[in-house]
């Protein structure tokens, strides 16, 4: 039987390869570990299972399907692109309805406290189009006692809920965008995601991914991954 002879630069070439894949193995396994937008833009993924997270109390049924939610309230505009793709096939999913509801600059709900004049601002519901993307116009939301900067949201496929939780932001990007009015008006914020008990459970992989538009204000990406009904 004949057996390739092993030279010294072979053997080096092979141990160089065998390194590289290593590396590049345990880069996508850390890569996938932490899931998230990242992961998935990254290859190490090709989708991820979105953590569900408590609706919380602020939640109203039959929200208008509509893409602009602000409703004339003021803050830093915020264009939010939501991605829903099948967890199991990775494949987006059109004709998804999201559904989705936050605090506005001023950190009130509206239907509840000091928002209960409205049962619509920061409210609304979207279909998702050809790529599995509903796209919202809103502002950057406030902050109130208790919680980190969020967004609810639950996704709705032929009828059935199949995914309820929160999108969450960067602390350094909070910072920044309140240092403007009308966040500047309430200072000293009471919680960050590191104390925030619903971000601790989950909320690390719900980060949205934001850059400035040059429009002004942001755009916000995040790609939901969901098992269908």
């Amino acid at each position: 039987m004949n057996e390739e002879r092993l030279t010294r630069r072979s053997i080096l070439r092979l141990a160089g390869v065998a390194a590289a894949s290593l590396g590049a193995g345990a880069w996508n396994a850390r890569a996938a570990e932490s899931g998230g937008p990242a992961a998935v833009e990254s290859g190490a993924v090709s989708c991820v299972l979105t953590p569900e997270l408590t609706e919380g109390p602020y939640y109203l049924p039959n929200e208008k399907l509509r893409r602009n939610i602000t409703d004339g309230h003021p803050g830093a505009p915020l264009v939010l692109q939501l991605a829903v793709v099948n967890a199991s096939t990775c494949k987006p999913i059109p004709g998804a309805a999201v559904d989705i509801w936050h605090a506005d600059a001023a950190g009130s709900y509206s239907g509840f406290a000091a928002g209960s004049g409205s049962r619509t601002f920061m409210r609304g519901i979207q279909k998702t189009d050809a790529r599995g993307i509903a796209t919202f116009r809103t502002v950057y939301p406030g902050w109130y006692q208790g919680r980190s900067v969020h967004i609810h949201v639950k996704v709705h496929v032929h009828g059935s809920v199949v995914h309820t939780g929160q999108l969450f932001f960067s602390d350094s990007l909070t910072d920044r965008v309140y240092r403007n009015a009308p966040y500047n008006k309430r200072p000293n914020r009471t919680t960050r995601n590191a104390n925030d008990s619903i971000f601790v459970n989950g909320g690390r992989k719900s980060i949205l991914s934001l850059r400035r538009r040059t429009a002004g204000g942001y755009l916000g990406k995040i790609t939901m991954g969901v098992h269908r009904s």
